[in-house]
């Protein structure tokens, strides 16, 4: 449970805490992908990706204090790690100081430092390894990281990952060995604070994905003829290709032995086109009865090309996926959906019964080119209704399925306005604006697509993913499409918060109206709605709780959890509370449960207890508060954090 108004917690202050080498080790353990997170982020972009993210691990793991004495941290007590663990805070520095060194300078008559040179450890031999590709926002800032110098970006480091105030940062930048601390503040401050970007997969090399290095010149430089020989059958055998090849300005990586299957998988002349009617006799309606549609569905080197570097994506595109989404070749010759010019961009779009894939090249050449994943296995008629075509100056083109009879442009967070009708011509829509790719601020809008076909009417957001993800609203188990006027008041408030679902492999999300409470001084009843995330994955859903009073255009978030059943169909069960602070300036707990709900009971800083489903207390600014529920079958449920 979370009050709006409560500052964190400060750092329990005492005088410079000694670090044995076991709490240091405990906390490497507890914390190390957000030490070797760190490190990656300080450390020079010119280092590539591939040695950044070996650089950060082998930094991190070298940041234990040696031998086995008791470490004092240069730093004061006050710059303590997480909840003040001063084994967090020495290895903290310990990583900052040898990231900001390896971004010095070699002199031509001083010995290089060993964060300097490439790691000795960890290695890996015969594989690049990086991050998975984020979204615009994402590339964006790191390109504006990377102008920065190695303190500025360290500055901007701690102030958005750590969430360190000015003062703090600067002494630990102080006790790094910066020698200008208020330079390094004060160009940090040129870049935007979108701190939230720090913590996305874009930044994180404990997430990673794996590509062949240079194959051509490891078999040119290789000395043991054995060895050489080994490698050359692995690759052989999981990177063949077609046997006409594709042209040296292909995106796909080299190969060296040709494997008849594969060959076949990748073959276009092997490539599914259902018919444009099939959809009406089947039994289906999904992706498997989607029609190859777009100028460019005979185009051979074209479809060759998208086939080859989806079989193996060379080092210059651009690989995408959704958590949970297996980035391998074709296990079979895939289903053609759409090949055709769009927005200066040759698109192909593939499905293979579990996923969807799109590949992107400029018209010239195929530099640039772009391959994304997004899983799709038991999609519905509702799921399956379209797919993202293109991304271009902030908004979306789809492609519609061919059941869809009318799309639509609706603004989520003005439910009385009307739609604004969308042109479809060969299944693709006119652009629309779209909000995956809306800026961190003030949220004024968040459209959705809306389509029409002879079963009923449907939302569609972009949550920048190549699928749309569905609206729903009602009790779990008993959800219906997010269409109606009363659907519509329903999920206003809250549209804004789909943001905190971006490019999380959500299918759907359902937003339910499971409680109302009126305020203790009388201004009316604040409604209570549970948000929840089902993803493609089944595994790794969201769930918010959130808070509306009266007149409130948007809502607070009360709660929040993740792989949860609550709020589900497993468990449609749910119970948050919140601290609200009423117009005579006093504080109350909130809490509200399912109508099924027996009692609830409050601990920790406020106490109470209520028979029923609505809890009100008094209690003070920044309380921390234990919920407790007793259902009216009996089970205890637990509060929402």
């Amino acid at each position: 449970m979370q009050s709006q108004d409560v500052a964190p917690r400060p750092a329990p202050a005492s005088a410079d805490p000694v670090v044995d080498i076991e709490r240091a080790e405990a906390a490497l353990v507890e914390h190390y992908p957000r030490l070797v997170r760190l490190a990656y982020l300080v450390l020079p972009p010119s280092l590539g990706r591939n040695r950044r993210v070996v650089t950060a691990h082998s930094l991190t793991q070298r940041a234990l204090p040696r031998g086995r004495a008791a470490a004092t941290p240069a730093i004061p007590a006050q710059s303590t790690g997480r909840d003040g663990d001063p084994g967090y805070a020495f290895l903290r520095l310990q990583v900052l100081r040898t990231a900001l060194e390896a971004g010095l300078p070699l002199r031509r008559l001083a010995w290089p430092k060993r964060s300097q040179l490439p790691p000795l450890l960890p290695q890996v031999w015969g594989l690049r390894l990086f991050p998975r590709s984020g979204g615009a926002d994402e590339l964006a800032l790191d390109q504006q990281l990377s102008a920065l110098s190695g303190p500025a970006r360290a500055a901007y480091v701690l102030r958005g990952l750590e969430k360190l105030k000015d003062g703090a940062v600067r002494d630990v930048l102080t006790a790094a060995g910066v020698e200008d601390v208020d330079a390094a503040l004060d160009e940090a401050a040129t870049v935007a604070a979108q701190y939230a970007l720090l913590d996305s997969p874009e930044f994180d090399p404990c997430s990673l994905h794996a590509r062949p290095t240079d194959l051509m010149r490891r078999r040119q430089h290789t000395k043991a003829a054995l060895a050489a020989g080994a490698a050359l059958l692995v690759c052989g055998a999981l990177l063949g290709l077609p046997g006409e090849g594709w042209g040296p300005d292909s995106a796909a990586a080299p190969s060296y032995a040709q494997n008849p299957a594969a060959e076949a998988a990748l073959d276009p002349a092997q490539l599914t086109k259902v018919p444009a009617l099939a959809w009406q006799s089947s039994a289906r309606t999904d992706f498997s009865v989607w029609p190859a549609r777009g100028d460019l569905t005979d185009d051979s080197a074209l479809l060759r090309r998208a086939l080859a570097v989806w079989a193996r994506p060379g080092e210059t595109v651009a690989v995408s996926a959704t958590p949970g989404t297996p980035s391998g070749g074709p296990p079979g010759a895939p289903q053609l959906l759409y090949a055709g010019t769009v927005d200066n961009a040759h698109v192909v779009i593939l499905y293979d019964g579990l996923r969807i894939v799109r590949y992107a090249e400029p018209k010239e050449g195929t530099a640039g080119a772009a391959l994304d994943f997004s899983r799709v296995d038991g999609a519905t008629r509702g799921e399956a209704s379209a797919v993202v075509l293109s991304r271009a100056d902030g908004n979306v083109r789809y492609l519609v399925a061919p059941w869809v009879k009318k799309a639509a442009e609706r603004d989520l967070l003005k439910p009385r306005t009307g739609a604004m009708d969308l042109t479809v011509t060969g299944g693709i829509t006119s652009p629309l604006a779209s909000p995956a790719v809306q800026q961190t601020g003030t949220c004024t809008s968040w459209n959705v697509l809306q389509l029409a076909d002879s079963t009923g009417t449907r939302l569609l957001t972009d949550l920048a993913e190549l699928v749309p993800v569905r609206l729903t609203t009602g009790r779990p188990g008993a959800v219906k499409d997010a269409s109606g006027p009363a659907a519509l008041r329903t999920w206003a408030p809250y549209s804004c918060w789909l943001g905190q679902m971006r490019s999380a492999g959500v299918r759907t999300v359902n937003a339910w109206a499971f409680a109302r409470q009126a305020l203790p001084d009388g201004t009316g009843s604040a409604d209570w709605v549970c948000t929840r995330g089902e993803t493609w994955r089944g595994g790794g859903e969201r769930v918010l709780a959130q808070f509306r009073t009266p007149g409130a255009t948007q809502a607070a978030v009360a709660a929040k959890g993740e792989n949860v059943s609550a709020c589900g169909a497993r468990d449609p069960h749910v119970l948050a509370g919140v601290l609200w602070k009423a117009n005579t300036g006093s504080w109350y707990l909130l809490a509200a449960a399912t109508r099924d709900t027996e009692s609830i009971r409050a601990t920790g800083g406020v106490h109470g207890s209520t028979e029923g489903s609505l809890l009100t207390a008094r209690a003070k600014q920044g309380a921390q508060v234990e919920l407790k529920g007793t259902l009216e079958s009996g089970r205890s449920i637990s509060g929402l954090r």
